[in-house]
């Protein structure tokens, strides 16, 4: 989202319950977010599952997570439930779209969103966003496998890098769970920000 868009959009919502979404952060919170979805496209994949922690600085609040799990949708096929492991009847107590995206909000308010190819999950949720709440998601966005590979470019540059989250994840010896649901990832991809912020990175042993 453009300065001009974001500019639109709260004169737009200036009197509304969303106001505060356009406005610039007030504080140094970022929130890691990771979504599970029925399909690897971005312009027909349905949410399941919504997970995010709060980034504090050089901490992860892991005491205060968010997690929300949808209804079932219609696209949940086995092939996706052979990706994320997430069934129907997991889902027999998931919330509305609207709802799911009204306590997103609440969460990450106007926060900077943390991820890995957050893009992604930035795409889906701006649809459903837009869908119900009128407006694409505002909140700005940082790619955590794009911080490595340019802290990488510095050490080594026109090599090759393997920028899967368990490569960079060896790498900078940080305890990712592998399990992959929707928030280990988003605590994974916290982790990597604060170590890639924070710290500094070596040379790389493939």
């Amino acid at each position: 989202m453009n300065l001009l868009e974001r500019l639109w959009l709260r004169c737009k919502w200036r009197d509304s319950e969303y106001a505060r979404l356009f406005s610039s952060p007030s504080d140094e919170d970022l929130v890691s977010l990771d979504c599970e979805t029925t399909s690897l496209d971005p312009h027909k994949a349905e949410l399941v599952t919504i997970a995010a922690t709060k980034i504090r600085g050089n901490k992860i609040v892991t005491s205060e997570p968010f997690t929300i799990s949808l209804r079932a949708p219609s696209s949940l096929s086995a092939q996706s439930v052979k990706i994320h492991g997430i069934r129907h009847q997991d889902l027999s107590d998931g919330v509305t779209e609207k709802e799911a995206m009204l306590k997103l909000i609440e969460f990450i308010g106007n926060r900077p969103i943390v991820g890995y190819y957050i893009q992604y999950d930035k795409a889906i949720l701006d649809r459903y966003a837009k869908k119900h709440l009128g407006f694409k998601l505002p909140n700005s966005t940082i790619e955590v496998s794009d911080m490595y590979r340019r802290k990488l470019e510095h050490i080594l540059p026109n090599a090759y890098y393997d920028l899967s989250m368990e490569a960079i994840g060896h790498h900078l010896d940080l305890p990712l769970s592998g399990r992959h649901d929707a928030l280990d990832d988003a605590i994974s991809a916290a982790l990597i920000y604060v170590r890639l912020k924070y710290g500094d990175v070596s040379m790389p042993t493939y």
